[in-house]
This record gives C-alpha cells, structure tokens and sequence, in this order.
C-alpha cells in the first residue's frame, strides 16, 4: 500500500478584497461544527448578521498582516510542507479546510501519486469540534465524495507530544532570555457548549471547578483539559516559575460563553496588577495568522500598554521552526513504522 501525508490548516481569504473576505467568511461560518446551530438559523446568523458588515472589517485587519506572497498562514503553511518533504520519505501535500489549496486538489494529488493510504495530520495540536474535527471529517468526507477507495488515517491531537512541547520551548527560547515579568499563554476560545458536545460521557466536562484535572475519557477530546496540558508541559520542560505563568482564551464570537479567562480582559488585569513586562505565546496556532499578529500582536498590545504595561512581545508561532518540522518528521516516521508493521489506525 502506497502512503501520503496530508497536512491540513484553517486557510484564509484569496485575498484582502471585500468579495473574498465574504467569500471564506461564508464558507467558514456555515460549518456546522463551527456554528453549531440549525441550519435555518445559521443561516439566518452568517447571512443577515455577520456577512453584511464583518467581511469589511476583516478585510481591513488581514490588509495589516498580507504579505507580498499572501496570506501569512498559507504561505508559512506551504514552506513548511516544502521542508517536511525534505526529511521524510513519503508524498506530502498541503490542504485548507477552506478556501485554497482545497481538499479536493490534495486529494487528487496523492491519488496521481500513486497514493491509496493517506495520514492526516491537522495543524491544530488540540482536539476541537471546530478545528480539528470539521478537518478530519472534511478531508473523509471528500474521498468519501470522490469514489475513491483510498484509506485514510489521522495523527491523534499531539497537544503534549514530546516534539510538539520541546519545538514550543526551543522556539519561545529567544523571547524567554529577555526580562519579563508573566507569561500569557493565549489559546483559541471555543464556545463553552462545544466543550459539552464534544465530552463522550456527557457528564465530564464543565461538572466541576477541577474537572479537567480529574482523569476520564473526556481528555480525549476536550479542548480545555489538552490547552491546560500543553501549558503544564511547556512550563516543566522550560523550567519556568508557575507563579509566573495563566491562561486566557481569545477569539470569541457572539453572545454565548466562550471558555475563560477571555485574553483581553486578562491583558488589562494583568497590567493593572502591576505585570509590566509581558510575553504571550499562541501554542494552539502553528502558524502564525490573523488571530496572532492582529488581534494579538496589535490590539492586544494596545490593550496591554493602554492598561499600563511598558513592554509586550507576542512569542511568534513555530512556523518554520526546525525543531517543528522535526517534530512533524517524527510523527510521520511513527506512522510509517506502524503502517509497515501492520498497525495503522
């Protein structure tokens, strides 16, 4: 059986044009995993409520981060996939959940490659509805739509994968050398009831103030629990002062609550309780997007400096970091190891 990698990130617009905006705005947001309601009101939400004015605002924040090549996300996405197929023997291609490079022309890639086992590996290291899950089920549903009979595998969220962690500290590294005071670890916010959905047990999740330090099979896919591990390990592998560190999540839309602490209210408390130097990491971004440079990098720093803080450094996302490609090579020499043994899931 002939085998391929398939690596798998959120995507952006075409480009910074109104249309395009709304165009990956629409597909995104009608993602029942990303907005689980009804489809009526779905609907009725993207096209009435959001689609009529956020295209333009967006528009005018991916304007600030664009590059000369594109988006930053897509474009950091395809070195690194240039690079992973330096250091591993099998056929690596490079798919968006939205927009492009599609699943499809991925697919149909691997498959003229002679390829009829295809890995996927989700650039989000933790288990959410919204990310690594619409990818997966994304990527399935597209064979599935082809007729194709290719068998398809995924790497399991790595959020405390030895690699994973130990690119994290060698590329935070640099930043860490410098003086500072606290250091942020900001995640990507999910709405609280995707936490629920997602726990198995129906029961786990949320039930209590130490839920996702009780041990059950709710880790599996809970966002939470696996953000909290990453931190956990990231600070034991860095010899970093607890003291010293917390949590907030960013990103939320809409009325319903999202996981907390929410970041910019905690870059105002932060600063008013006398933190002056600051450092934030991203650690559920592999590349870095608009939600880092933007709404971190920029708003986030005004916020910050605004509340009274005097320095800020957003810790860049590992990108293109050797140590994260290593990290990827490993995943795939594993797979591959298990696949010749007979054991691919």
């Amino acid at each position: 059986m002939a085998k391929g990698i398939l690596l798998i990130n959120l995507g952006s617009p075409d480009s910074t044009a109104v249309p395009d905006v709304r165009r990956y705005l629409r597909e995104f947001l009608m993602d029942p995993r990303v907005l689980d309601a009804p489809y009526p009101v779905r609907w009725a939400v993207v096209h009435l409520a959001i689609l009529p004015r956020r295209p333009a605002e967006s528009a005018e924040a991916y304007e600030k981060i664009w590059t000369p090549e594109g988006s930053p996300l897509v474009v950091t996405s395809r070195r690194l996939t240039a690079a992973l197929r330096e250091e591993v023997s099998l056929p690596v291609t490079l798919a968006m959940r939205y927009q492009q490079p599609s699943v499809k022309s991925a697919i149909d890639e691997l498959a003229a490659s002679g390829v009829d086992h295809v890995h996927v590996i989700p650039l989000f290291p933790h288990f959410a509805m919204s990310s690594f899950e619409t990818a997966v089920e994304h990527v399935r549903a597209e064979i599935r739509r082809a007729g194709r009979s290719m068998q398809m595998s995924a790497q399991p969220p790595y959020y405390d994968h030895p690699g994973y962690v130990a690119a994290l500290v060698e590329s935070a590294r640099p930043s860490l050398d410098s003086p500072w005071d606290h250091l942020l670890f900001s995640f990507h916010g999910i709405p609280e009831r995707h936490l629920r959905k997602s726990d198995p047990t129906g029961a786990h999740c949320l039930s209590t103030p130490d839920c996702c330090r009780r041990p059950g099979p709710a880790h599996a896919t809970c966002y939470r629990h696996q953000c909290l591990r990453t931190m956990e390990a990231f600070i034991d592998n860095a010899g970093l002062p607890r003291e010293k560190c917390s949590h907030a999540f960013q990103s939320r839309l809409g009325r319903d609550p999202w996981l907390q602490p929410y970041t910019d209210r905690e870059l105002e408390r932060l600063a008013g309780e006398g933190v002056r130097h600051l450092q934030v990491i991203c650690p559920a971004f592999v590349s870095d997007c608009l939600e880092t440079i933007e709404e971190i990098g920029m708003r986030g720093r005004e916020t910050f400096l605004a509340a009274g803080g005097e320095s800020f450094n957003l810790i860049p996302c590992l990108n293109e970091h050797p140590r994260w490609i290593q990290a990827l090579a490993e995943m795939v020499r594993v797979f591959q190891d298990e696949s010749v043994a007979g054991g691919a899931p």
